[in-house]
C-alpha cells in the first residue's frame, strides 16, 4: 500500500483582490461560459472553449490557446457551489502531467454591497514550479477579471 501524499506538504497559493463588482457579477464571470472566455487571457492565452455544469458533480472543460499556438485543455469537476459566494473544484491539465490539483474561489461582499473580495485559493500542486506558473496565470486572469466587471 502506497502512501497519500500529505495535502499539507504540497505547494499552494493564495490571491486576493478587491473587485469593483457585485459578488452576483463575479460570480457570473466565473460561471458563464461566454463571459469567462471574454477576459479570461493568463499569459496572453485565449480560452477557445470553455463548456460549465455549474453544479456539485457537474463536469468542465477549458480549452487555452497560447500565444505561440499550442493548446492546453483543464477538465474537472466542481465540488461546492454556493451562487455569489463561493466555488471549488479539481483542475486537471490534460497532456504532460495530468496532476489534480484544487482551486476554492470565495467571494466576500463589503458592507455597502458595490465590491466584491475575491480570495482565489489554488492548493495539492505537484511542485513549486508548478505553483509558481499558476500562479502568473491567475495572477494576469484576476487582472483581466478586474478591467471586465468594473
Amino acid at each position: 500500500m502506497s502512501a497519500q501524499p500529505n495535502p499539507l506538504a504540497q505547494p499552494s497559493l493564495t490571491l486576493q483582490r478587491r473587485l469593483n463588482a457585485t459578488p452576483a457579477k463575479v460570480f457570473r464571470a466565473w460561471t458563464e461560459p461566454a463571459q469567462f472566455m471574454t477576459w479570461m487571457h493568463p499569459g496572453g492565452s485565449d480560452v477557445v472553449r470553455a463548456e460549465f455544469d455549474v453544479r456539485v458533480g457537474g463536469d468542465y472543460t477549458i480549452g487555452f490557446r497560447k500565444p505561440d499556438g499550442g493548446e492546453v485543455e483543464v477538465r474537472g469537476k466542481y465540488l461546492e457551489v454556493v451562487p455569489d459566494r463561493k466555488l471549488v473544484f479539481t483542475w486537471t491539465p490534460r497532456g504532460g502531467t495530468e496532476h489534480e490539483s484544487r482551486v476554492t474561489l470565495l467571494l466576500e461582499p463589503e458592507a455597502n454591497g458595490s465590491a466584491t473580495w475575491l480570495t482565489l485559493t489554488h492548493e495539492r500542486f505537484a511542485d513549486d514550479a508548478q505553483r509558481d506558473d499558476h500562479r502568473h496565470g491567475w495572477t494576469d486572469g484576476i487582472d483581466s477579471l478586474e478591467r471586465y466587471v468594473a
